[in-house]
């Protein structure tokens, strides 16, 4: 099992430790480095500062939204920083949820997600591959553009730099069963929200059988700590936001995955909470048993226990959001 930071997206401004986490790190052996979106800072352009001060780790969005761009548009990001990183870019991509898609980005949220997911991989595909020009007929993500509005004159046309590589690696964000099979069928890997080792069954079928080289890169909490309940503090502030927070109470992907994992109570307690402005409440509501089965916290010797859980399943890659550089080492010396 490989090991990668994940450093998430910024919060009220960028972290000064990010750069250095990265650069020890890959120092540590680590495999890859990991930024992610939200309504804030974008994805790619603290992935291309932190390239630029790195030379082996690889890099990896996780992820990008897909209502933030075109398809295009994200293609060109991959190939350029895959060029300018000397072949170290892996494309995460989500489709986010309703909230965000037409809160933030002021567009509709696609009435099939699963076709605008899959067109959307389909154009990136044929952009990273240059084969002929990017054509496709499609429902959410046609091109050329032929709709009601059209001047008619779109013409199809191919990439003007040539990609680096054409088998960038594209993983998907996904949390719904449905989601999850055509993810297996479309990506090069997948990145599981809330992974717990003890339950894939959450996720459907489709996880029992992988195709080979397919990766799995769930992100988790990993702290070195001797006080259990404060290392996972942190992970319930985060279970409490989203599963609160990160979706209107009759569509919430994050509480309705939750609900899946055996907490279906507890989920809407959380929402209800939330959503009601107790946020502190939701996030003691958070069972201290769901944040532990998602995340690797406590005593060194207690983690490493507890790894050999993860490497037993299907996972690849384990994506740990490691707040300091002791919780790095110790996690890089386990792993080895």
């Amino acid at each position: 099992m490989r090991l990668g930071l994940a450093l998430g997206y910024w919060g009220r401004g960028p972290s000064a430790d990010h750069v250095p986490l990265a650069q020890e790190a890959e120092r540590l052996g680590y495999d890859s480095v990991w930024t992610a979106e939200s309504w804030g800072s974008d994805a790619f352009t603290p992935l291309t500062w932190i390239a630029a001060q790195t030379s082996r780790i690889k890099l990896g969005t996780a992820v990008a939204q897909m209502a933030a761009r075109s398809p295009t548009t994200t293609a060109m990001h991959a190939l350029t920083l895959d060029h300018l990183s000397g072949g170290r870019m892996m494309l995460g991509l989500g489709l986010s949820g309703p909230q965000v898609v037409e809160g933030w980005y002021g567009r509709p949220f696609p009435a099939s997600p699963l076709t605008a997911t899959r067109e959307y991989v389909d154009v990136v595909r044929q952009v990273l591959t240059r084969r002929a020009p990017v054509e496709l007929a499609g429902r959410f993500h046609a091109h050329p553009y032929r709709g009601p509005d059209a001047t008619g004159i779109g013409k199809a046309l191919k990439p003007i730099t040539h990609p680096l590589r054409p088998d960038l690696p594209v993983l998907l964000g996904a949390e719904g069963p449905k989601n999850v099979a055509q993810t297996i069928r479309i990506a090069d890997g997948w990145l599981p929200l809330y992974w717990s080792p003890s339950r894939p069954e959450a996720y459907g079928d489709a996880v029992r059988d992988l195709p080979q080289g397919f990766l799995v890169a769930p992100m988790a909490r990993v702290q070195v700590c001797d006080d259990l309940s404060a290392g996972l503090l942190p992970v319930k502030a985060m279970l409490g936001f989203y599963i609160g927070g990160m979706g209107h109470a009759a569509r919430n992907f994050h509480a309705d995955l939750m609900a899946r994992m055996g907490y279906e109570e507890e989920a809407r307690r959380i929402q209800r909470l939330f959503l009601d402005g107790h946020r502190e409440e939701a996030v003691r509501a958070v069972p201290d048993a769901f944040a532990d089965e998602i995340s690797l916290v406590g005593p060194r010797e207690r983690i490493a226990e507890r790894l050999e859980l993860w490497r037993k399943g299907p996972v690849t890659d384990l994506l740990a959001l490691a707040p300091d550089r002791h919780t790095l080492r110790v996690l890089a010396e386990l792993n080895s």
